[in-house]
């Protein structure tokens, strides 16, 4: 039997974009890279732990936030080169910013503009002053 990562069609970087989602919703709620190391342990821990391309570092969801990222099911797509994970969202905040999704801003008249409201003062989340956790 092939190594399940072995069919994933990683980017010159080894890494692959990974997209959160609601499973009851539907709602996407965030996406983030993950490399080989973090797709492994996200199937071994049954959390989402993702590849920090700016802190060049495995980053488990929730560390600093607390809301962490139970994984129901893990997906690929049709050309391997997409994971969605299927997650429960700890605290109903997926985003930095503090609002349920990362994806808040929607195109209106030429504009972006916001739709979502903040659910918690991004401040409160991370007491440290960090931003994305």
């Amino acid at each position: 039997m092939s190594d399940w990562l072995d069919e994933i069609h990683w980017n010159s970087d080894g890494l692959v974009p990974a997209i959160a989602q609601d499973p009851t919703s539907g709602r996407i709620l965030m996406m983030a890279w993950m490399n080989r190391e973090s797709l492994a342990l996200t199937a071994a821990e049954g959390r989402a732990v993702y590849w920090s391309r700016s802190r060049n570092r495995l980053w488990r969801k929730g560390e600093e936030s607390g809301h962490v990222q139970r994984v129901i099911e893990l997906r690929l797509d049709c050309d391997a080169d997409v994971v969605v994970l299927q997650v429960e969202q700890l605290g109903g905040i997926a985003c930095h910013t503090g609002r349920e999704s990362c994806f808040y801003r929607v195109l209106r008249d030429g504009q972006w503009a916001t739709v979502d409201p903040v659910i918690k003062d991004p401040q409160a989340i991370y007491a440290g002053g960090h931003g994305h956790d």
